[in-house]
Formats: structure tokens, C-alpha cells, sequence
């Protein structure tokens, strides 16, 4: 269901405008996006850069191909997806906030990737390309903070190919008894007292924990990819299920 202008939706805990909350995240991004992947290590303690891995693996994806790495934030899949389809290929990295794509664009330069990326800023909500444009497209750490998700999932499938994929990473709910309150305590105690001292932003933090209990669980999520289209849609719990990879194809 679309949400619209007179209504409110979630902003961590707090609800406000829908037309407010494109405004409110992109804030949250301009604070942090310095030092989005050293708290990224630290929160994880250096096992998010597995959790991608896995969900690169996943993707299939072979030289030549079409790739949209959305929410692509500092470029860490995007490195990766620029290597696996070769010169023949082609990745966009898109992302709604332009702090995050400029960060991910100067790291990924400095790397000496960018022959075959494109950068984009993109809202996924309504995405700037055409029909069946990617043989595979990915959204990590990113579908939490759209507004409208479904219509995120709609607009994803309009423009991969037909026999292509989408993979969605994220946060979201234990499934191991008790690790639901030891990973509340982290959240909102540990957490933000981490983000006051490395990235000298709490609320950002604060709101970035909050973001994930406001999220679809899994079989939330894997009905909302179902109802746009996907098809053969499946999860994998990792960590417990404090991060799900969910995948679907258009057949």
C-alpha cells in the first residue's frame, strides 16, 4: 500500500509526516557518513563485511552483467560487483543520500574502481531507470529507511530483467530464544553511547536501533517481495536472525 502526504509513518520510535521523514533520514546520513564504516566495524565487530560476502555469493552474478547496488552508501558491494562483472559489465551505485554516494565515490577512486560504476543518486521509491535494466539488483542495510518500502520493492522489480534477481540485507528479528533481550540491551544502551564517542553523534545511533525494530520481519518481508512480483522468494538468518538475506527473482 502507498503511503500519502496526509499521513504519518515511523521515524525510529517517533512518528511524523511522510513528507518529513526523506528529510529527517537524510540528516541522520549527512552526520555519520564520515565514519559510517569504521562504526559499521565496530557495532559488528568486523562481521558485517561477512554478512556481504554472503550476499554477494548469493547474487550469481558473472561477467558482463547489469548490476544495481542500491543504498550503496560508502561502495563496499560495489567494489566487489565492479570485479565480478569485468569490463564487459557495469555497475550503479545509487543511494538517495549525496554525503554517502560522494563518500563511497572517493573511496571507491582512490581504489582505483571506476571504469565500469556509475554513480546515481536515486530514491527507490521511484527509480530512474528503465524496464528490466539489471540482471541483479541489491539493496543493503537500506530498505529500513525508505518510507514507502513496498513501493521501493515495486519500483526494484520494474527494472530488473526478467530472469534476474533481487537481494535485500538487513537488520532484522532474532529468532533465538533470549538473544531478542541481550540484543535490546545492545541496541539502546551500548549502541548510541558507541556512536557519542566515535562518530560524536548519539541520536543518530539512537535512531538507526530504533529503525530496526520498525522493520518487516522475515516473513513480513518475504511477503512484501512476493506481493510485487518476485517469485521463488526465500530468507537466510544470520547472526540468529539479527540480519536476514532475503532473495527473490523475476521469472
Amino acid at each position: 500500500m502507498t503511503v500519502t502526504d496526509d499521513k504519518t509513518t515511523h521515524f525510529g520510535f517517533e512518528q511524523i509526516p511522510v513528507g518529513d521523514k526523506v528529510r529527517r533520514v537524510a540528516g541522520v546520513f549527512d552526520a555519520v557518513a564520515d565514519q559510517y564504516d569504521v562504526m559499521n566495524d565496530v557495532m559488528s565487530f568486523g562481521v558485517h563485511r561477512l554478512w556481504k560476502r554472503l550476499a554477494i555469493d548469493l547474487c550469481g552474478v558473472r561477467p558482463g552483467n547489469q548490476v544495481l547496488d542500491l543504498a550503496a552508501g560508502t561502495g563496499d558491494l560495489t567494489r566487489r560487483f565492479s570485479r565480478l562483472v569485468g569490463e564487459q559489465g557495469r555497475v550503479i551505485a545509487a543511494d538517495i543520500n549525496a554525503a554517502m554516494l560522494n563518500v563511497g565515490r572517493d573511496r571507491l577512486l582512490d581504489k582505483g574502481v571506476c571504469e565500469n560504476v556509475r554513480f546515481t543518486q536515486a530514491n527507490a521509491e521511484c527509480l530512474p531507470f528503465v524496464d528490466n535494466s539489471f540482471d541483479c539488483a541489491t539493496m543493503a542495510f537500506g530498505l529500513r529507511n525508505v518510507t514507502d518500502k513496498q513501493a521501493a520493492l515495486d519500483s526494484l522489480y520494474r527494472v530488473i530483467k526478467p530472469g534476474g534477481s533481487l537481494l535485500v540485507l538487513e537488520f532484522s528479528k532474532p529468532v533465538l530464544p533470549g538473544l531478542d533481550k541481550l540484543y535490546d540491551a545492545y541496541s539502546f544502551k551500548i549502541l548510541p553511547v558507541m556512536g557519542r564517542l566515535i562518530a560524536n553523534d548519539e541520536d543518530s545511533y539512537r535512531y538507526l536501533a530504533e529503525s530496526i525494530r520498525m522493520h518487516p520481519d522475515q516473513k513480513t518481508l518475504k511477503v512484501m517481495m512476493e506481493q510485487s512480483g518476485f517469485e521463488r522468494c526465500d530468507y537466510h538468518n544470520l547472526a540468529g536472525g539479527i540480519v536476514a538475506i532475503h532473495r527473490g527473482f523475476k521469472l
